[in-house]
């Protein structure tokens, strides 16, 4: 596989995990792929497959497979506030009921919205955001979200200190169970 193939199949758009109930079946060898990524996603496949004792080429297989049908996706993880955002927060949001999903893709298209997750509860959705100050948080707030049409109301969750952030599930190879909800 060429550079330029390696970088397209790894920016694919993870599709939603929650909404498909196909289970993946996974075997001990697609477990230590994604251990061995998790681990470092850098990684070579070489490496990997020398440590399981098999070829390159099934390790190169199954790692498209599983990039395929959605068990797994490799991205860059930035840091926020060593980019300049020094202020983030989780924003709920309560939205008429009829317009839920043309309110969620409003707020998903706004630049400063990295999360966002429709929700059962109190809320219908939660947004995490990033900001460069208070400033920008405020003219977010009252000139791009709370325009948007079919929001009821707002309720704004200051980050004080991120205690724990990490961007993987928890290990899958002990567990019992061999599959996953394809994504």
């Amino acid at each position: 596989m060429s550079a330029t193939q390696k970088r397209e199949s790894m920016n694919t758009p993870p599709q939603n995990p929650i909404a498909s109930h196909s289970p993946v079946k996974l075997d001990q060898i697609d477990l230590d792929i994604i251990l061995a990524l998790k681990r470092d996603g850098r990684t070579p496949f070489a490496q990997i497959a020398q440590r399981l004792g098999v070829s390159t080429g099934m390790i190169r297989q199954r790692y498209q497979r599983l990039l395929r049908e959605g068990v797994l996706q490799v991205v860059a993880v930035t840091n926020p506030l060593l980019l300049g955002f020094s202020t983030m927060a989780m924003i709920g949001i309560k939205v008429e009921g009829a317009r839920l999903n043309d309110v969620a893709e409003k707020v998903a298209s706004l630049e400063e919205v990295i999360y966002l997750v429709l929700t059962a509860g109190a809320y219908d959705l939660f947004a995490e955001v990033v900001f460069r100050d208070n400033a920008h948080l405020l003219d977010f707030l009252t000139h791009r979200l709370r325009t948007i049409e079919g929001i009821r109301e707002t309720e704004t969750f200051m980050y004080l200190k991120i205690v724990k952030e990490i961007y993987s599930w928890p290990d899958i190879t002990n567990n019992e169970q061999r599959t996953t909800n394809k994504g």
